[in-house]
């Protein structure tokens, strides 16, 4: 499934938990990827495109295109925020986000280049989901889909399923490609002290990442993180970490809870991954990115 170069869309409900920031910086880091876009959701989605496009600058892509998407869920669930989304940056209203719509930009993008895009979904489902409501064609369009969500191997649900599971169950029914990345997998790698230092001494976007990181502990009273969504992000660019079952199909529960069964459809999960291993990796790439 590898490519020389993967043209990728960033799909993130940025500023809540870091590790969305890390994501994006892994994605800047990836030598791999040409990221093409991001589109934001979930919430105050222009805040969170703000966000992604102050971090995207100090990685040195001013110019990246980041589009606010869907801020409410397809039946208006109560959307879940922290209280601390942007507040380390008060100048952040000096950012602009640019101009559209993130479902359109995507219909856009995938549709226009069949088999060229590959979409990286790491929040609630509700932009893919519309995309591929909006344009049938978006699910066989889309190169891959590379999803951080759901927990296969306890019925509890999962924050980016259980946010919006009417589009998860949307984007798991469409028959797109995809590669899922489950709780019982990312909870096992951990970030420390050690790698925030690292990542801190990579220029100014690893010093913003550092506090960005630091925020997130404090507000769980925790010295360390998962990396939930990097993971996901190296599932994609560096696939011979991981382990992955055969093909089959994901259900959701209406209170977005998750069960994967083999064969009969176009979904793998992710089963394994060697947690020193991939979070020495996710480090170097940010590295990467900050310098």
């Amino acid at each position: 499934m590898a490519s020389s170069t993967m043209r990728v869309i960033f799909d993130t409900d940025i500023g809540t938990d870091v590790d969305d920031a890390l994501a994006l910086a892994v994605l800047l880091g990836s030598p791999e990827v040409d990221l093409a876009g991001c589109t934001t959701v979930y919430g105050d989605t222009l805040l969170r495109a703000r966000l992604t496009k102050r971090l995207a600058r100090l990685g040195g892509r001013a110019a990246l295109p980041v589009i606010a998407g869907s801020a409410k869920t397809l039946t208006d669930r109560n959307v879940w925020w922290a209280g601390h989304e942007g507040k380390l940056f008060p100048d952040l209203d000096t950012e602009q986000a640019d101009p559209g719509d993130a479902v359109s930009y995507l219909v856009d993008r995938v549709t226009s280049a069949p088999g060229g895009v590959d979409v990286v979904a790491v929040g609630p489902l509700t932009n893919i989901a519309r995309a591929i409501t909006a344009a049938p064609s978006f699910a066989r369009d889309v190169r891959h889909l590379w999803i951080m969500g759901g927990r296969f191997d306890d019925p509890k649900p999962e924050h980016n399923l259980k946010s919006d599971p009417e589009a998860a169950a949307v984007v798991f029914a469409s028959g797109a490609p995809i590669t899922v990345t489950g709780l019982e997998i990312t909870t096992t790698v951990r970030m420390d002290a050690g790698d925030v230092s690292a990542i801190a001494g990579s220029g100014p976007l690893g010093e913003a990442l550092k506090a960005e990181i630091e925020q997130w502990w404090r507000f769980w009273n925790e010295e360390w993180n998962c990396p939930h969504d990097p993971i996901t992000v190296l599932t994609m660019v560096a696939p011979d970490l991981f382990t992955f079952s055969p093909e089959g199909r994901v259900a959701v529960g209406t209170d977005g809870s998750s069960t994967f069964e083999p064969g009969n459809g176009h979904t793998r999960v992710t089963t394994s991954a060697p947690p020193l291993q991939v979070a020495q990796e996710i480090v170097r790439r940010i590295v990467a990115a900050g310098a």
